[in-house]
């Protein structure tokens, strides 16, 4: 848990909270515009280890917290796989076209 006495706490939660919106985005896209809805529904729940309360909890049941690095990995992984592979903007394109 951060307080206000730990800035960089502050703003590690900030940018889990921030990365984990996005990729949450990006698996709701990838779900519904998509080739390939199971992608999404990957990305989808990949996006919850990014989210404070989510490795919190992970950390207080098992006494495991998911370490920085892998998070770096994972996040990695989820864009370069949306944006290369995915083809996202593609996907962006096709979503505002249907709207």
């Amino acid at each position: 848990m951060t307080t206000t006495s730990n800035p960089a706490g502050i703003i590690l939660n900030a940018a889990g909270w921030l990365f984990g919106v996005v990729a949450m985005a990006i698996g709701i896209i990838n779900m519904f515009w998509g080739n390939d809805p199971g992608f999404g529904v990957f990305i989808f729940l990949l996006a919850f280890l990014f989210l404070p309360p989510v490795n919190a909890f992970l950390k207080k049941t098992t006494g495991f917290a998911i370490p920085q690095i892998a998070k770096w990995l994972l996040g990695f992984f989820i864009l370069w796989a949306s944006l290369g592979v995915g083809e996202l903007f593609d996907k962006i394109h096709l979503m505002l076209a249907s709207l």
